[in-house]
């Protein structure tokens, strides 16, 4: 079986004032997250502004960040796309480069029915095998709802070995750990769901909090895995201003906020993104000034 931990850090892209990537910030913080709860990170997700960047510099940040963290946590590669030949194209780089897992979003935009996301997500596995793949649902960005019947077929293909599921639909979550086995990882998409997915079969999260709290994240789901739900649940209740102001607005735009508050340089993001509004900063300076990362 394949598994990339419990806390999975959806990773920012750090830019520099020019609107490059800014590489040495990703290096640290990559070496940052690993050192701080992470099991594994993904690059070039939704979190790290993938629909901006390009081939070549996710290539290169793919590359920095692996060589950073070495064998101390998994790096997982964000290589969908709403066109199947160029995840295909993405995918098999990703595996030449011995990266240890991809990230595959439902494809976007074109709205394909449940049969063109079968053969979408097929087809990429198929091209590269030995390389283990996350699907990725979620259903406000992309459009489409990838059903839990058909994530039980593609459960059935060697190498697609869990789900981001970010649905936000707990009754979908039941539903897929209902149809897949045992050993088909179903991860939460959504921080403020973690705990409560973890009481349906979950094993973890592919989080944005955890660029903040990663430690505290991952001691709540050893509470839980211990069976100390009590503990566990005072820890979800006390993140949860934090898991909410973290969307208050379309992330990543809040979360690169808090982590330039910490001093990151995480201020910048690329068009058609924004800055967060300045009425808006409170709402992220609060739970984190609760929670003492802030003085």
């Amino acid at each position: 079986m394949t598994f990339f931990g419990k806390v999975i850090t959806a990773m920012i892209t750090p830019f520099n004032s020019d609107g490059l990537v800014n590489y040495a910030e990703a290096e640290k913080l990559a070496a940052y997250l690993v050192d701080n709860g992470s099991d594994s990170l993904v690059v070039c997700g939704t979190t790290g502004e993938s629909p901006t960047l390009t081939w070549e510099e996710e290539h290169e940040l793919f590359r920095i960040v692996q060589q950073v963290v070495g064998n101390k946590a998994k790096v997982i590669a964000g290589t969908g796309s709403n066109c199947t030949q160029e995840a295909i194209l993405a995918t098999q780089t990703a595996s030449k480069m011995g990266l240890d897992g991809s990230l595959q979003v439902v494809p976007y935009y074109n709205k394909p029915p449940q049969e063109g996301l079968y053969y979408h997500f097929s087809a990429i596995a198929q091209a590269s095998p030995d390389l283990p793949i996350i699907l990725y649902n979620v259903p406000s960005r992309t459009g489409q709802n990838l059903s839990p019947e058909t994530i039980a077929r593609l459960s059935s293909i060697p190498n697609i070995v869990a789900i981001k599921e970010a649905s936000g639909n707990l009754d979908q979550a039941s539903l897929i750990r209902r149809l897949t086995p045992p050993e088909f990882t179903l991860y939460s998409g959504d921080d403020s769901l973690t705990l409560p997915l973890m009481s349906i079969g979950g094993s973890g999260v592919i989080s944005v909090a955890s660029h903040l709290v990663g430690k505290l994240i991952q001691e709540m789901l050893q509470y839980f895995i211990n069976g100390h739900v009590n503990n566990a649940t005072q820890i979800h209740v006390k993140l949860m201003p934090l898991f909410k102001a973290l969307f208050t607005t379309t992330n990543p735009i809040p979360i690169k906020c808090a982590l330039s508050l910490l001093g990151w340089q995480a201020d910048v993001l690329r068009p058609p993104l924004c800055p967060l509004p300045e009425e808006l900063v409170e709402s992220i300076k609060a739970p984190m000034l609760e929670l003492g990362l802030l003085k």
